[in-house]
């Protein structure tokens, strides 16, 4: 099993992986003969995604109404518990590409481990571990809650007193909630005030399994939101990004039932790899973290039987596994090697 990971890492040394999930591309040219079709558990994206109950009216034609997209922002607003200040973009990776040039203040702080992508948001910014963050009492703080890739959960209620610390002296907390939809009472959205010093990054994709539509949100830090909101101008997002939005996040039963179903998933799946001797890590049901020095092994087994999972360049024995859905059986197999 060794030798096979040494042969792949000697010839692409497997650093196109470590990227971002969803690399199936360049898994299938790591892994040529792997049966096909690829099971992606690689990207924490919920395998059921959300289907409407009638055909969306979407018209392709002409540009996205203003109409639209105040209902869109308003039934996203709904769905967060949330009244203040929100701005839709094409997607939360791109709001947080912007941030550096949100007027943020300075120094800044990045909690690890985290998204490759925050390490980039804010160029020179120090990285921290989760138990320092009451120490920031300056400048600008950077999260995930829930955390990826090792699932770590903050309370909403513990982030809200850190952020009003930091608001006094000028400082500001962005939480990126990616990840949020899937857990009850995990968005610190509906505690907020116009007062607190808080911009909250939302993903519509992760949740409802929509990853291509392109949605995302920031709210909360009025100058922040509106910055954002007039660099992406009077389009920022399709028009179908507008009528899946609309309609999914008025699906209120719809999210409630889904929340349910992952979490059972996430149960079947910590007990499938406890089978195999893997202990799992985090509090979302969207993804598992496994630290373990057989992690590379692992990860080159379940490659070979089509099955892509997530591997990270900086920990070796990390691997992050998404819900396999339909996929349970396929997965135990690999794992057990048949």
């Amino acid at each position: 099993m060794e030798g096979a990971v040494r042969q792949v890492e000697a010839r692409y040394t497997l650093r196109d992986l470590t990227f971002h999930g969803g690399r199936l591309e360049e898994a299938a040219r790591l892994f040529p003969a792997a049966p096909r079709p690829w099971l992606d558990l690689s990207t924490g994206i919920n395998p059921h995604p959300w289907q409407p109950l009638v055909p969306l009216a979407i018209d392709q034609c002409r540009l996205p109404s203003e109409d639209g997209l105040a209902a869109l922002l308003a039934a996203a607003g709904a769905a967060f518990g949330f009244g203040g200040a929100l701005a839709a973009t094409p997607g939360s990776e791109v709001a947080l590409r912007l941030l550096a040039t949100a007027g943020l203040p300075p120094p800044w702080y990045v909690v690890t481990p985290c998204y490759r992508t925050h390490r980039d948001a804010l160029p020179g910014a120090a990285m921290i571990a989760p138990e320092e963050i009451e120490a920031v009492t300056q400048g600008t703080l950077l999260l995930a809650n829930p955390n990826n890739p090792d699932g770590r959960m903050l309370a909403p209620a513990r982030l809200l007193e850190v952020a009003r610390r930091l608001a006094a002296c000028g400082g500001v907390l962005v939480i990126d909630e990616a990840f949020a939809d899937a857990m009850p009472d995990a968005s610190v959205m509906p505690l907020l005030t116009d007062d607190d010093g808080v911009v909250v990054l939302r993903s519509f994709g992760k949740f409802y399994g929509l990853a291509g539509v392109r949605l995302g949100f920031v709210a909360g830090l009025g100058a922040v939101v509106e910055r954002v909101a007039a660099w992406l101008g009077s389009w920022p997002v399709s028009a179908t990004a507008l009528a899946y939005g609309v309609a999914a996040y008025r699906d209120i039963e719809a999210a409630a039932a889904m929340r349910g179903r992952l979490a059972e998933e996430a149960v079947a799946m910590d007990a499938l790899l406890a089978r195999h001797g893997l202990v799992a890590r985090g509090a979302c049901p969207l993804f598992r973290l496994v630290e373990d020095d057989r992690a590379p092994a692992v990860f080159a087994r379940l490659a070979r039987a089509g099955i892509l999972t997530r591997p990270f360049e900086e920990d070796a024995r990390r691997l992050r596994l998404g819900l396999p859905a339909g996929g349970f059986a396929r997965l135990a197999a690999a794992l057990a090697g048949d």
